[in-house]
């Protein structure tokens, strides 16, 4: 019988690059020595090593090639902002560039089942959002996928969430806007789309106000940037929207913020007031948030290797600078911490919504 010494020497193991190669040399020694081997069986031996040794190369070359990034909603929104952020300091830390792909539709359910659907190779992410993982598969039963059909990454920041009006608005303080409502007034309000969390905010809001629902029109859009645009331009009397994305408008004098829901004054807006300074602590659950999801089944190394470099953004002076700069909260989380905070926020709002009886199945 050969030993590894004969093996390598007569096969000549050290001339061949690949693992598989040096494998299937193996073998192939191993087979012309013990003579006692079937041929069937042997070839099940080198296909089983194949595919073992093929599927641990894989992952220990992640990332070969691009990765592209699916931003569910369109253009200027919150997830959208946060994936470009993650495509321009990510590839530092992964060693391959990252491409943010925006499909829009159904309140990001469209870009969440395009990437669930999508091979499990790491090369097909998901720009994961509060909205569209948490606040619809919450509200609508009849969506294509739960809450929890994703391999979860890992989280990258909390957003507050702000009360806009118009900059011309006839409610220019918190005051004059609940004076309105407890008067009866008809307002219309925008959102990102059914179920997103600029819709259920203000379906909490008007519950916790004890408003009348009829006098309030929603008008939902795909995505939070069209949302915006809709205050901004007067089309609608208001909207619930994340700091993040609506910071420059407010700074710019296009928009007016109301409230902003954060347990003490943000340091970015500080003149805001906080929802429990309004009267309003309930409204601080509502809270946005950017992660970092693929399809179910990822390798768990291709999950690692992205763990790894979120880690690592924990320490990029640019990216902190940046996403603090939109207002945001930087909170890197790993997989299980993420899906622990996401499946605590899903339970409150799953009863939330089941009260309001806003529940699609």
């Amino acid at each position: 019988m050969l030993v590894s010494s004969d093996i390598e020497r007569l096969f000549s193991i050290r001339n061949y690059k690949s693992r598989e190669q040096k494998v299937v040399v193996s073998l192939l020694a191993i087979n012309d020595s013990g003579g006692i081997m079937f041929k069937k069986r042997f070839l099940t031996a080198v296909a089983s090593a194949l595919m073992f040794v093929s599927a641990s190369a894989v992952a220990d070359d992640y990332p070969s090639r691009p990765i592209s990034i699916v931003i569910p909603y369109g253009p200027g929104g919150a997830a959208d902002l946060s994936a470009r952020l993650i495509a321009g300091s990510a590839p530092s830390y992964l060693g391959q560039s990252i491409l943010p792909v925006n499909k829009a539709g159904a309140a990001g359910v469209v870009g969440s089942n395009f990437v669930l659907n999508s091979k499990p190779d790491g090369y097909t992410l998901l720009s994961a959002r509060v909205g569209s993982q948490m606040g619809v598969p919450a509200m609508n039963k009849t969506i294509p996928y739960k809450w929890d059909d994703f391999t979860i990454i890992g989280m990258t920041e909390l957003n507050p969430f702000v009360l806009t009006v118009p900059a011309d608005s006839p409610h220019q303080t918190f005051a004059d806007f609940e004076k309105a409502v407890k008067e009866g007034a008809e307002m219309t309000y925008s959102s990102a789309g059914v179920g997103t969390l600029l819709h259920i905010a203000t379906a909490v809001m008007i519950d916790a106000m004890g408003a009348d629902p009829d006098a309030f029109t929603h008008v939902p859009y795909k995505g939070g940037g069209k949302a915006r645009t809709a205050v901004v331009s007067g089309q609608v009397d208001f909207s619930w929207g994340n700091l993040s994305a609506s910071l420059g408008a407010m700074q710019s004098g296009q928009l007016k913020a109301l409230a902003v829901t954060t347990s003490e004054r943000f340091a970015a807006i500080p003149d805001i007031p906080t929802a429990s300074e309004v009267g309003y602590t309930n409204l601080e659950k509502i809270i946005g948030w950017s992660a970092i999801y693929g399809p179910a089944d990822l390798p768990e190394d291709v999950v690692n290797k992205w763990v790894g470099a979120l880690e690592s953004l924990k320490d990029d002076a640019g990216w902190n600078k940046l996403t603090k700069g939109l207002g945001n909260i930087v909170s890197i989380m790993g997989p299980e911490e993420t899906k622990a905070f996401v499946e605590s926020q899903y339970a409150v709002f799953d009863e939330a919504i089941n009260k309001l009886g806003m529940r699609v199945e």
